[in-house]
């Protein structure tokens, strides 16, 4: 296990500059997630922990020892991509221990770390197939088996679940996490699935064109965002934003006002704000600010309305079932504790 460190990093492509001096600690032991739009910089910041990039500007050390010019097969790192790049002509036991073969490990702790490997991943009984034999789930865990047989002081996971489908991706995330809660090491994921980091994390750094936007517990992300990329970036569905007005305590926006928390003090009057408002926050009252029903999607356990104010959209998810039909009018109400208002030229958090 090994601490990471990131300082002052910055890359170029040629005269693009795609990492702006990016610098945060991840801890001995830490599922760390970096998560974002596609672009914003997060698998490049990957694969220069990994020595698949060269580093522009800044250091990145390992444990505390600074790994900038070290090659990749020394820096004790083992990453799992999103292609599976297993070779067609091996079996799983092969694909396994080749990199121990390519170390010159002897035969009887290459036998016993496969085995070890394969028994942690239920793999045991397909280690003499080929990768053409195996499902997409199976032919990860064995991308996994490769990189676990290592024994690295770092995991890397490059977007490991984007190939599979939509079950057997929340089947694997669960196995991962377990994993990691088993061996203990360090752990960074890279992923553009903000539910894949919420469920996974210890903490997440969520990124966006090339700089972090916020670090923290997925709790403390979704709870107070640091700014508007946050606040509608984490979340499924995403918060509902819109632009108004401050007036006393509550923010004039939709034709209607709503409470803003007590804790928000630094508002002044007739300031430009955005407001925000999860879906799950919202609820359905017999009084309250007046929506349009637009579409109910019933989801078994839960139902999603797709609400309109003006041309405003807004979405509400609610436990259990309704009765209300598109073009009803219904009622808001909300706690004004879970609101959040950001600065409307600044978009940070107030």
């Amino acid at each position: 296990m090994a601490s990471v460190s990131f300082h002052n990093i910055q890359k170029n492509f040629g005269d693009v500059k795609v990492i702006h001096g990016i610098s945060f600690d991840i801890q001995d032991g830490e599922f760390v997630v970096l998560v974002g739009p596609s672009g914003c910089g997060k698998s490049t910041l990957l694969r220069m922990l990994a020595g698949l990039e060269d580093i522009s500007g800044g250091e990145i050390s390992i444990d505390g020892r600074v790994i900038n010019e070290l090659e990749s097969k020394d820096r004790d790192i083992a990453m799992v991509f999103q292609s599976y790049a297993l070779y067609p002509h091996m079996t799983v036991r092969e694909n396994m221990a080749f990199s121990l073969r390519l170390r010159k490990a002897d035969a009887q702790t290459t036998e016993t770390r496969v085995a070890n490997a394969a028994r942690i991943l239920n793999l045991d009984k397909l280690l003499d197939r080929f990768p053409r034999e195996l499902s997409g789930g199976q032919r990860q865990r064995v991308a996994m088996g490769r990189a676990i047989v290592r024994d690295p002081k770092v995991f890397l996971f490059d977007e490991p679940l984007s190939n599979l489908d939509a079950k057997l991706r929340v089947a694997m995330r669960a196995e991962i996490k377990a994993l990691h809660q088993r061996l203990k090491t360090t752990t960074v994921y890279v992923t553009h699935d903000q539910i894949e980091a919420m469920t996974m994390a210890d903490r997440i750094v969520v990124m966006h064109d090339g700089i972090v936007e916020q670090i923290g517990t997925p709790l403390e992300l979704f709870d107070r965002p640091g700014n508007l990329f946050v606040a509608q970036f984490i979340g499924s569905p995403a918060m509902n934003v819109f632009k108004g007005t401050v007036q006393s305590n509550t923010v004039h926006a939709l034709g209607a006002q709503w409470a803003i928390p007590a804790s928000v003090t630094s508002a002044t009057q007739g300031q430009q704000v955005y407001f925000g408002i999860r879906p799950s926050d919202l609820n359905l009252a017999s009084s309250g600010i007046a929506a349009k029903v637009v579409v109910v999607e019933p989801t078994g356990a839960e139902t999603e309305l797709l609400l309109q104010i003006g041309e405003q959209s807004l979405t509400l998810v609610m436990h259990g079932r309704t009765d209300v039909k598109p073009d009803d009018t219904v009622y808001l109400q909300f706690d004004p504790n879970k609101a959040h208002v950001f600065d409307a030229t600044s978009e940070q958090r107030l």
